[in-house]
């Protein structure tokens, strides 16, 4: 199994709605609202990280409310 963290920065001030639609993707495990240099930080697992890339990676930079993401893949 392959675990990865998706920061996100939001152009939107409805966080909660937009996170709410981002729960809705495939190996989407958790969406958080945090605040500091992110905006959100989403949680994904698959059978492997290309499905985490494919799914969750390209698909949330295709929100319009999106401005910027940076993807952290687990190691271990």
């Amino acid at each position: 199994m392959a675990y990865a963290f998706i920061m996100m920065k939001a152009t939107t001030k409805h966080a909660e709605a937009l996170a709410e639609r981002l729960d809705e993707l495939d190996h989407v495990s958790a969406v958080n609202v945090v605040a500091g240099d992110w905006d959100m930080l989403i949680e994904a697992e698959a059978p492997e990280v290309y499905d985490i890339i494919q799914s969750v990676a390209t698909r949330v930079r295709g929100f319009e409310d999106v401005d910027d993401t940076k993807t952290y893949v687990c190691l271990e």
